[in-house]
C-alpha cells in the first residue's frame, strides 16, 4: 500500500515537471520579423485566394513595414489593386516592382495588364517595348498597338517583318488590309512585294499579292506581266490562276475563265474561302452570260466534300435573291440529292422557292412527306395548308393548319401566318364567323 502511494506521487511529480518545462520552452520562443513577414505573406496569398483583396492588401502592407524594398510584394500589391480597379496604385505599386527588379518579366507584364485594362495604348506601347526584350513574341501586341494609336506606318511595317521572320497570322492580315484599304500605303506595300520577290523569287503569295494590288489599281497590263512572270517561276502554280481568273471573267473570255477555275477549285493549294469567292465571281459573270450556266454545276461539283457550307443550297439562294425561282428550285433539290439527311433549313428554302414560282401542287406533295419526316415542324403544316388553299380543297388546308397550329411556339410572324391561311379556309368553305375571327386575330398580332 505504501508502495502504490510512493509511485503515485512520483508520477505526479514527473506530469508536473514536464508541464513546466514545456510552458518554459513556449514562453522562451518568440517570433522574429521573418516569421511575421511570412505569417502576413501567406496570409495576403490565402486573403487574395478567396478574393478578399482589402485584406490582402493589408496583410502586404504589413510585410512592406519590415521589407520595403521587396519587389515581390509591391508587385502582389499591384495584382490586388489591380483586381479591385484601383488602377493609379496598381500601377505605382507594379512600376516599384519593376525600379527594385528590371530584369522580372511579370514586373512589367502587371504594368501591361494596368495599361489594358485602362486603354492606355500609349503607355502600353512602352511598356511592350521592355517586354519584347524578354520575349520578341510580344512583337504580336506591339503591332495591334500600333493599330489603336493609329500608327500604320510601323505597324505596316512591323506586320511585314514579322510574316517574313515568323509566318503570316490571319490577325496580322486582316490589320493590314485595313491599312491597305487606306491608299496612301498601297505603294510601299507594292514596293515591299517587289523586294521579297527579288528575294525569294519562288513564293507564291508574294505575286498573288502584288496582282491584287495592281487589279485593284487598273493596271491591268502589270497584272497579267507578274501572272506571267509567276508562271515562269512556279510553272505548276495553281494561285496564278486565282487571278487569271479574275482577269479572264473582267475581258469576259469565258472558256479560258472555265479552265483557270477548274485549275483553281481542283487544288488542294487553295483555301476554300477563295474557292467560294471565285464561285460567287463566276455565278455573277454566268447571270450575264447565261450560255455558261451548265458549268455552274459542274463547278459545285468540285465542293461536294465542303462540309463546312452547302454550296448547293447557297447557289440555290443566290438565283432566288435575283427572282430566279426555277434555277433557285434545281440547286435546293440538287443540294437534298447529295445527303441522306433532311435538312430542315433547305426544305423551307425549296419550299418557298415552289410557292413564289407558283407551283402548289409540287408544295402540297413536299410539305406532306416532310410532315411525315417532322411532325413537330409547323412550317411545314403552313406550306401545306397554303398549298391546299391555293388548290381549293379548303377542308383539307382548314384541318393541316388547326393540327400544325399546336406546334407554333414563340413566333409571332408564324403565328400571323397560319391565322391568314385558316382564314382564307374558312372563308373558302363559307364560314364567315370563322373567316372573321381568323383575319382579327391576324390583325391583331399585325398590331401587337
Amino acid at each position: 500500500m505504501i508502495k502504490k502511494l510512493v509511485l503515485s506521487l512520483l508520477f505526479f511529480v514527473l506530469l508536473s515537471n514536464t508541464s513546466f518545462v514545456l510552458a518554459q520552452t513556449e514562453k522562451e520562443y518568440v517570433k522574429t520579423d521573418k516569421d511575421k513577414f511570412e505569417d502576413n505573406f501567406y496570409e495576403s496569398l490565402k486573403q487574395k485566394g478567396i478574393e478578399n483583396y482589402d485584406k490582402a492588401i493589408l496583410s502586404l502592407e504589413k510585410c512592406l513595414k519590415s521589407e520595403p524594398e521587396n519587389a515581390t510584394i509591391h508587385f502582389e500589391l499591384g495584382k490586388n489593386y489591380l483586381a479591385l480597379k484601383k488602377y493609379k496604385n496598381a500601377q505605382s505599386s507594379f512600376e516599384k516592382a519593376t525600379l527594385i527588379d528590371p530584369t522580372n518579366k511579370w514586373f512589367w507584364m502587371g504594368i501591361y495588364d494596368v495599361n489594358y485594362a485602362t486603354k492606355d495604348y500609349l503607355g502600353g506601347i512602352a511598356t511592350i517595348n521592355k517586354l519584347i526584350s524578354f520575349d520578341p513574341k510580344f512583337k504580336e501586341d506591339l503591332t495591334s498597338l500600333y493599330m489603336n494609336t493609329a500608327q500604320f506606318d510601323k505597324a505596316l511595317a512591323l506586320i511585314n517583318e514579322l510574316n517574313e521572320n515568323v509566318g503570316k497570322s490571319d490577325r496580322r492580315e486582316s490589320y493590314k488590309i485595313q491599312i491597305l484599304s487606306q491608299g496612301k500605303y498601297q505603294n510601299t506595300e507594292i514596293q515591299s512585294l517587289l523586294e521579297q520577290i527579288k528575294k525569294n523569287p519562288k513564293e507564291e503569295s508574294n505575286y498573288v499579292n502584288l496582282i491584287y494590288f495592281y487589279s485593284k489599281n487598273n493596271q491591268i497590263d502589270k497584272v497579267l506581266e507578274t501572272a506571267r512572270q509567276l508562271e515562269i517561276e512556279v510553272p505548276t502554280s495553281e494561285w496564278a490562276q486565282v487571278s487569271l481568273f479574275k482577269n479572264y471573267l473582267e475581258n469576259k473570255e469565258g472558256d479560258k475563265a472555265v479552265k483557270a477555275m477548274q485549275i483553281v477549285l481542283a487544288s488542294t493549294k487553295v483555301d476554300s474561302k477563295i474557292k467560294h469567292r471565285i464561285l460567287n465571281e463566276f455565278l455573277l459573270f454566268v447571270n450575264n452570260n447565261p450560255q455558261y450556266e451548265k458549268e455552274v454545276e459542274k463547278a459545285i461539283s468540285y465542293f461536294d466534300t465542303d462540309k463546312e457550307v452547302d454550296v448547293s443550297k447557297e447557289v440555290g439562294k443566290f438565283y432566288h435573291s435575283r427572282k430566279e425561282f426555277d434555277k433557285a428550285i434545281k440547286y435546293y433539290e440538287l443540294s437534298n440529292s447529295k445527303t441522306d439527311k433532311m435538312d430542315v433549313d433547305n426544305n423551307l428554302l425549296l419550299l418557298q422557292a415552289y410557292v413564289d414560282a407558283s407551283k402548289f401542287g409540287l408544295v402540297s406533295k413536299k410539305a406532306s412527306d416532310l410532315i411525315d419526316f417532322f411532325p413537330n415542324q409547323p412550317q411545314f403544316y403552313y406550306f401545306s395548308g397554303l398549298a391546299y388553299n391555293q388548290l381549293k380543297q379548303f377542308k383539307k388546308a382548314m384541318e393541316i393548319l388547326e393540327m400544325g397550329m399546336d406546334f407554333v411556339v414563340d413566333d409571332k410572324n408564324l403565328e400571323i401566318n397560319f391565322n391568314i391561311q385558316l382564314g382564307e379556309a374558312y372563308n373558302g368553305l363559307g364560314d364567315n364567323a370563322k373567316k372573321e375571327f381568323y383575319f382579327s386575330k391576324a390583325n391583331q398580332l399585325l398590331k401587337k
